[in-house]
């Protein structure tokens, strides 16, 4: 593996065109001791040779063969350029990795980048990063950016077991090579735990490979054992990069889309896409006609078609499955690989929502600045307006202000659980709490959350609470002293296991 010193990178960098570009990263390759001065001839005449440009907005400028004599030790410097540089043929680079290899060390870093080229979500996310960490961190795979995609949902199942909803998950996580055959065998012999909604929630502590979630929906929902079941989500969890997407599913409006939403709008909602229930939206869906689809000129006509409208436009690309993006965002616009023939999917709210969206009907028909084919039958465009369903305000006091005018009886407790607080240990964890007659909240010390109900099963797994964390649970009521007592032992002999 590359050694990549933080210090290496550079971010939110500006050059008005790609040789400008290449000799900010020369000049960083010669302070850093890897070349010789004169090496940044070799990086421009390799790329008038053939361009360097990989895709996903990364390009890799290096020396020729003629040039390897004058580095002295192999390393890489990394420049990002939030506004893109030109990088020919239509191609617009985001982040440029200079590379200065004295044999053919630089495939190393190749294959190094091979999860990053394979990734549109994480090359767009190097694009505009703004922490170096970070930003290495996703760059080199020390810590994998979670996302969902619709691979892993499977909708409308003609099933009545919970069982096989939950066997369909893990071969979805199989088939992602997220988990091993122990997480299946764990998953599919231990219960179930529930989560409200007729929503039910499967996991192991054995066998996770990567992040990974997956979600299965019956047909029609269904009674087992006297249980209500709606929907399946069975979760692979390696590190905590998959926090913030366990906290999404404690919003109750996330939840009905888990319930009743199309697989793109579960995507959205679980990858953090703003959700908005009270607007009419407006919907268009048009199949793509330019020849090479939409690369960065096309996209840079349609983004500027939009930006006028007083709309927030959101796009999903419904032949690759994206999740849906910002419509006025250049990259985001790239990022969707739309190639000919692809519906993409519009989605506007706001007071020139329609005009909007008819306008980028036209646009989309007549090309967008590029010559099309006319001799192919394309899949009929259409518009429609959604209305949208204005829900009541629920005003709710916090956590925190209920606990203010009772006495309050604290417990502080480490977790002690190899594998942290996972949905099974949780589970335990809330279950001992609800017997009890008292209002009780925790919070994670090491991570400086705020107060939650402790009688919440996602609010609980939502802490991110590892081994050697210290959690602060706060009592009211009847039988706090009790409460916080049983969960004193609770959380010393493991919460079962």
């Amino acid at each position: 593996m590359f050694n990549l010193p933080e210090n290496n990178i550079h971010l939110a960098n500006q050059a008005t065109h790609k040789t400008e570009a290449i000799q900010l990263v020369a000049a960083a390759l010669e302070q850093a001791g890897y070349v010789e001065a004169g090496y940044l001839q070799g990086m421009l005449a390799r790329e008038q040779q053939t361009s360097t440009f990989l895709g996903n907005g990364i390009a890799i400028p290096h020396g020729t063969l003629d040039t390897r004599s004058m580095v002295k030790n192999t390393g890489v410097v990394i420049f990002q350029f939030p506004q893109g540089i030109a990088w020919g043929e239509d191609n617009i680079a985001y982040v440029v990795i200079g590379i200065a290899a004295r044999s053919d060390e630089h495939l190393a870093l190749l294959r190094q980048l091979t999860h990053v080229l394979s990734d549109e979500q994480a090359a767009a996310k190097l694009a505009t990063l703004k922490d170096v960490q970070k930003f290495r961190a996703i760059l080199m795979g020390e810590s994998e950016a979670f996302s969902l995609s619709e691979e892993t949902i499977s909708l409308d199942v003609e099933t009545e077991s919970l069982l096989t909803l939950t066997a369909i998950n893990a071969g979805q996580l199989q088939a992602q090579s997220a988990v091993d055959h122990y997480f299946i065998s764990d998953v599919i012999s231990s219960a179930a735990i529930p989560l409200g909604q007729g929503l039910w929630l499967t996991d192991s502590v054995q066998g996770n490979l990567k992040n990974a979630l997956a979600f299965s929906r019956p047909k029609v929902s269904f009674e087992q054992h006297n249980n209500t079941i709606k929907g399946v989500l069975t979760i692979a969890a390696k590190d905590d990069a998959i926090n913030e997407t366990l906290v999404r599913l404690l919003d109750e409006q996330v939840q009905g889309i888990l319930l009743t939403g199309s697989k793109a709008q579960i995507v959205a909602a679980l990858n953090g896409a703003e959700l908005h229930t009270a607007a009419d939206q407006v919907v268009g869906t048009f199949t793509l006609r330019n020849e090479h689809g939409l690369h960065a000129r096309p996209s840079a006509v349609l983004v500027n078609t939009i930006k006028p409208f007083n709309a927030k436009i959101n796009v999903e690309n419904l032949t690759r499955g994206s999740a849906l993006v910002n419509a006025k965002s250049a990259m985001k616009i790239v990022s969707l690989g739309a190639s000919y023939g692809h519906r993409l999917r519009f989605v506007a709210e706001g007071d020139d929502a329609q005009i909007a969206i008819e306008t980028i009907k036209q646009a989309i028909a007549n090309g967008l600045g590029e010559t099309i084919s006319s001799n192919h039958a394309f899949e009929a465009d259409s518009i429609e307006i959604i209305k949208g369903s204005a829900e009541s305000a629920v005003n709710s006091a916090s956590v925190s202000n209920q606990l203010n005018n009772e006495e309050q009886i604290e417990g502080i407790f480490e977790v002690t659980n190899e594998h942290g607080l996972h949905a099974r240990p949780s589970a335990t964890l809330v279950n001992e709490v609800k017997k009890y007659h008292a209002s009780v909240a925790v919070q994670n010390l090491d991570r400086d959350t705020p107060l939650v109900s402790a009688k919440s099963l996602m609010k609980i797994v939502a802490l991110g609470a590892v081994k050697g964390h210290r959690l602060r649970f706060v009592a009211t009521g009847k039988e706090a002293q009790k409460a916080i007592d049983a969960i004193g032992v609770a959380m010393k002999s493991g919460l079962g296991e």
